[in-house]
């Protein structure tokens, strides 16, 4: 697994490609480009995923042609199974980690011949007890989105993964919502933190919302892994470009997250080396609030608290009031 505080980001390309291999060759790029982790892709056999009455989602139909079943849709901007093999080869070519979801038993089989590093469950797949156990059988470490799922479904697909061989170790557990666009109100970034204390897994989130701060805020609270859609023009037909972000977006979500998981530190509250030389700067110490003689006692009348913090700390207050001075001081000395 990657360092503690370097997040695990996956730029989901899914079916963006509209069907298109060089679509999808380019996405690959531009993935490369914005620096991310990963590029994931969606693989299936539409037929096997869905029955020719199965309903598009509202979003879908508001994004797609209308009077075309889900089915018709999902046929039209799907890759053959034969292209991920290439799109492998071009992802090690430019040295980008290579993903993709599969949606139905031999598409599982396709990409567990291709031996991806780790593989993507879908939110929808979470309560197909077949299909989590085929996913466990490929000996990979597992990222779950948990859309639409309760803590107890999600719970429930847990222990199945674990039990038929999944290490606790290697599952990560994505937050989700699956309305394209997310709204903010129903985005609720805290149940992420719930499945990571209740579930005892490593969490991470996977994002529809539009715009990238909700991913932003996500690392903030934990999140090992992000996954967000992507797109080259969010103008193109198809039902996930409208909440999907474009290049210049993804680099500056990408660069956010970099800054944000540099800013989490190790959590041991100290002086950073950049501030240290401005502690003499900023601090102050005891210092002589007027002349003082040989022989006074200092008091609160003549001792004041002044910049520089080069002298004695203000802390130390108390063991100096009411002791005789063993010198001379003019207003503003540095007492000793």
């Amino acid at each position: 697994m990657e360092s503690t505080n370097h997040v695990f980001i996956i730029a989901e390309a899914g079916v963006n490609h509209n069907g298109s291999f060089d679509k999808a060759l380019d996405m690959i790029k531009v993935a490369k480009d914005v620096g991310a982790d990963a590029v994931k892709f969606q693989t299936a056999v539409p037929e096997l995923v869905m029955t020719k009455k199965a309903a598009k989602a509202k979003y879908q139909e508001q994004t797609t042609e209308a009077n075309e079943t889900q089915l018709e849709m999902v046929k039209k901007i799907h890759l053959p199974l034969d292209a991920y093999e290439a799109l492998k080869a071009e992802c090690e070519k430019l040295k980008i980690e290579f993903m993709s979801t599969a949606f139905d038993e031999v598409s599982i089989q396709t990409l567990k011949k291709l031996k991806l590093k780790r593989v993507k469950i879908p939110s929808g797949e979470i309560t197909n007890l077949p299909y989590l156990r085929h996913i466990a059988l490929m000996c990979k470490p597992v990222f779950m989105s948990t859309g639409m799922a309760t803590l107890e479904e999600t719970r429930v697909a847990v222990d199945v993964l674990v039990k038929a061989g999944v290490k606790k170790d290697d599952l990560i557990i994505l937050h989700c919502n699956t309305e394209y666009p997310t709204p903010m109100a129903d985005v609720n970034l805290k149940a992420m933190l719930t499945m990571r204390d209740e579930l005892g897994v490593a969490v991470g989130y996977s994002d529809h919302t539009l715009g990238i701060e909700i991913p932003v805020a996500a690392v903030a609270l934990g999140a090992a892994v992000i996954e967000k859609h992507f797109t080259l023009d969010r103008s193109l037909p198809g039902p996930d470009h409208a909440a999907s972000l474009e290049p210049h977006e993804l680099k500056a979500m990408v660069a956010a997250i970099r800054n944000i998981e540099k800013a989490m530190g190790n959590g041991v509250k100290k002086p950073s080396p950049s501030e240290i030389k401005n502690i003499p700067i900023a601090r102050k110490s005891i210092v002589a609030k007027k002349p003082i003689k040989k022989g006074d006692l200092f008091t609160e009348e003549n001792l004041t608290v002044k910049r520089p913090g080069t002298g004695i700390s203000p802390m130390e207050w108390d063991t100096f009031i009411g002791k005789h001075t063993d010198k001379e001081y003019q207003e503003n000395d540095l007492i000793e």
